[in-house]
């Protein structure tokens, strides 16, 4: 989650530059790094009604829902959310929004242009400004603003309460240019993702003071400079309300109201069929319905073959009635009451089926991609080899369909880290890891020491993970080294005994890496073994290990929290307001975004994968799970129990089923939604976990701090800014420095590249697919709908006039 235990005034630490002044390290090319090139990659396109401006009416009202009203309207705090990205969009300028290549775009509306200027001595941007530009008050947009935005984000004055500084700290000075409508923004280090900043632009009265800014603009925005101005909140009506800005000086918004309201996701489909809103998120359950509700429009009110009461057979329906009209008075008491209420079910599930014929379903990809995360802190996936003989074991075409396949979505797995496909910088670098072999994965295991036998065998005086191998010897050293992030094709040879040119080449380049993570290892397995010793009761609380039963002898699953000296730093500018919706790609608070009570199952724990009682799999030998040192190779999978989150849920099943086959054991929790980032993925608790992360145009200062290499505070605890797999190299953190100052964006785009087949395979994040946009529409809405990678033009989304929409009249609200 990205912003789990950020404190207020804590900014994001940037790393020095002083890394590389030790000498960058040579990264060779890896083998196989890719099955395919960027040129070739096609993303899926937007899907929102595309309509021209005269073409759709002026007026009405459209309602939007969100996931719950913003806690705050400023995009800079930590609690900033998806509501507030969503509605500050409408309202401040952006000026370099995403379009749907996911490319970062000049905004005409605010620049007539924007360059760099000058690259020596220093970097130097002139941003030249629409002359039109005013903040809703009259007053131009200027340099004031920017200056005033610098000074809050720089990370300088700890009054201010902000949650990213990314970039802004770079900034040595901004000037006025020749004129009122020129602003000279001069960087100390040059910046390759210069356009990120400034986005969204406040006005100088929110970020001119630490009080203004930390709380004047949480409940309002008096002074705003988008198509929209703020009109209203209203708590009790959980609604957020918008009104057409008369100062807007650009295409006329074509809504006179705009309005988002707050709708839990187990509430969507009810909304929809009201009328209270007009546009939302929906999960696959809830499109299937508006699908299904389009099919039948000709039923002409004859019994549908879905809903309440169509699973009941003739047979059944039968001896209902039969016990209904029956001589036993108490019998026939009890089924006449459940005829009625399932004739009342039906018919409000036939108004709601009547009234979702009016809504489209939108499809399109979402700007994010789910990953299987790997905590390489502790435990046996402090072992590389283990890692990446856990990503070798899935097959992740067979995930991917089974997610998009249904929704006639392309079902195609991801293959970077840093961009999704359809965007420039996008190339497949998953061949640094090696493609699905469940005979590769068994050898890495088998190197790594986790035999058949392990679980029988008494304990030995070794440490989990390559590391534990080395002698100190430099022979031992280099062998090591092999295990480390690096060609995919020298696991390979290091397994079966073959060593080539190319691979002796990354054993040296990664023995750095290797040496400064030895302590590291050493620490954390010490501290899994304590984890396993507190943690004997979790057996109880209704969970079961997939390829291992409850016998004597098996390990305990570490207490949740365990890992808890942990510092989570402020994010960057992405991911920052990206707390809710990140739960909700997640599938951690589903498509609507409300977060469920844990499940209850008989005879177990809330939040159980399944109940005490549940037959327990084969034993572990019958299974041909591994061990180790008298330890079962059991790796703790943690999942979120919400109903939202049924599809990943079936993903995580779906995994565990494939570690299964190659020895390796899950122990599935499902966990209240509301502790899954903060007391499991932040806090470190969990060996495997599926979660989501958002794309980004930035990939060099947005990825930097999610991969990365975990530090060592003076307190002992780790720095783990939003690495939550806690894997990292010098190697990956010396390429991100590289591209973030590289303002030749080609040259920029082949070093994140280069990093991207680094962290394929270092193992500890394993993308999976993008994750599915499902948006339901009113159908006479243009210009909405499920919009990729592009922002949504607020100005363009109205009802289609009469002869555009075919129908006698506009829909009022």
């Amino acid at each position: 989650m990205s912003h789990v235990g950020v404190p207020r005034g804590t900014v994001r630490k940037r790393r020095s530059l002083a890394l590389l002044t030790t000498g960058v390290l040579t990264i060779p090319v890896l083998a196989g790094c890719s099955s395919g090139g960027e040129e070739t990659s096609r993303g899926v396109p937007q899907d929102i009604a595309p309509a021209a401006r005269e073409t759709v009416a002026d007026g009405s009202t459209a309602n939007w829902a969100v996931d719950a009203l913003p806690a705050t309207f400023n995009a800079f705090q930590a609690d900033a959310d998806s509501a507030t990205t969503r509605i500050t969009g409408a309202l401040l300028p952006t000026l370099f929004p995403m379009d749907r290549t996911g490319q970062p775009k000049l905004n005409p509306d605010y620049l007539e242009s924007a360059k760099v200027i000058e690259r020596e001595p220093r970097q130097v941007v002139l941003y030249k400004l629409n002359q039109q530009a005013v903040w809703s008050d009259g007053r131009e947009i200027g340099a004031p603003d920017f200056v005033a935005q610098w000074r809050a984000l720089r990370g300088k004055d700890s009054a201010f309460w902000t949650a990213r500084n990314s970039g802004y700290e770079r900034i040595e000075k901004i000037e006025r240019g020749a004129d009122d409508l020129q602003v000279r923004v001069t960087f100390s280090k040059p910046y390759a993702d210069w356009r990120s900043l400034f986005s969204p632009l406040y006005p100088k009265e929110i970020t001119g003071s630490p009080d203004a800014f930390n709380d004047g603009a949480r409940t309002t925005l008096k002074t705003t400079a988008g198509p929209f101005v703020l009109k209203s909140m209203s708590k009790s009506k959980g609604t957020v309300t918008l009104a057409r800005n008369p100062r807007w000086w650009g295409d006329k918004a074509k809504l006179d109201t705009l309005v988002f309201r707050a709708v839990p996701a187990k509430d969507r489909t009810q909304a929809l069929a009201d009328g209270t809103v007009d546009i939302a998120d929906i999960d696959a359950a809830t499109a299937d319905r508006i699908t299904l509700a389009r099919r039948d429009r000709g039923s002409n009110g004859q019994p549908l073959n879905h809903g309440p009461g169509s699973e009941v057979t003739p047979a059944q329906a039968l001896r209902s009635w039969a016990q209904a009209h029956g001589s036993d008075e108490d019998a026939a008491e009890i089924a006449q009451a459940a005829r009625e209420k399932n004739r009342k079910a039906v018919v409000a599930y036939a108004a709601e089926q009547k009234a979702l014929r009016d809504f489209a379903v939108r499809k399109s990809l979402e700007p994010a991609y789910t990953q299987l995360a790997l905590n390489g802190e502790s435990g046996p996936l402090a072992d590389d080899r283990v890692r990446r003989a856990v990503a070798r074991a899935l097959d992740r075409q067979e995930l991917a369909q089974a997610v998009l396949g249904p929704l006639g979505l392309p079902a195609k797995p991801l293959g970077s880290h840093l961009a999704l496909a359809g965007q420039p910088g996008y190339k497949d670098g998953s061949g640094a890891l090696g493609e699905q072999n469940t005979k590769e994965a068994q050898a890495l295991l088998a190197d790594a020491g986790w035999t058949r036998g392990g679980a029988a065998e008494p304990p030995k005086d070794t440490k989990a993970g390559s590391e534990a191998e080395k002698k100190g010897g430099k022979d031992d050293e280099a062998e090591a080294e092999k295990k480390t992030a690096g060609d995919a094709e020298e696991d390979k040879d290091a397994t079966s005994g073959k060593t080539e040119k190319d691979g002796k080449k990354a054993e040296e380049d990664s023995t750095e890496d290797s040496a400064d993570s030895a302590a590291e290892r050493k620490k954390a397995d010490q501290a899994a073994d304590r984890d396993s010793e507190d943690s004997a009761a979790s057996r109880d609380e209704g969970l079961y290990i997939v390829g291992d039963d409850d016998k004597p002898g098996a390990p305990a699953p570490a207490t949740v929290g365990s890992a808890s000296a942990v510092h989570v730093l402020a994010p960057a500018r992405t991911a920052a307001a990206q707390g809710t919706v990140l739960l909700r790609q997640a599938g951690v608070l589903g498509e609507g975004g409300a977060v469920a009570a844990t499940d209850k199952q008989p005879g177990g724990a809330a939040g159980a994968y399944a109940p005490v009682g549940t037959a327990a799999p084969a034993p572990a030998a019958a299974k041909g799970q591994l061990g180790k040192d008298g330890k079962t190779l059991t790796l703790r999978f943690v999942l979120p129990s919400g109903p939202g989150s049924q599809s990943l849920r079936s993903v995580g099943d779906k995994i565990a089923v494939m570690l299964e086959k190659i020895g390796v054991g899950t122990e599935i929790t499902k966990v209240p939604d509301e502790s899954y980032f903060k007391d499991h993925i932040a806090s470190g608790a969990y060996d495997l976990a599926l979660y989501s992360w958002p794309a980004t145009a930035y990939p060099a200062t947005d990825g930097r701090p999610i991969y990365a290499k975990p530090e060592p505070a003076t307190d002992g605890s780790l720095l783990v800014e939003q690495n939550y797999t806690r894997v990292g190299t010098d190697h990956i953190d010396q390429l991100f420095d590289k591209a973030a100052a590289e303002l030749d964006e080609k040259a920029a785009r082949e070093l994140m590249k280069q990093a991207d087949a680094r962290i394929w395979a270092a193992a500890g994040s394993i993308p999976l697919f993008q994750r599915p946009q499902l948006v339901a529409v009113d159908k006479k809405l243009a210009n909405v709908g499920a919009f990729g990678f592009a922002a949504p033009r607020y100005q363009d989304i109205g009802f289609k006039n009469r002869q555009a929409a075919g129908s006698p009249a506009d829909r009022k609200k």
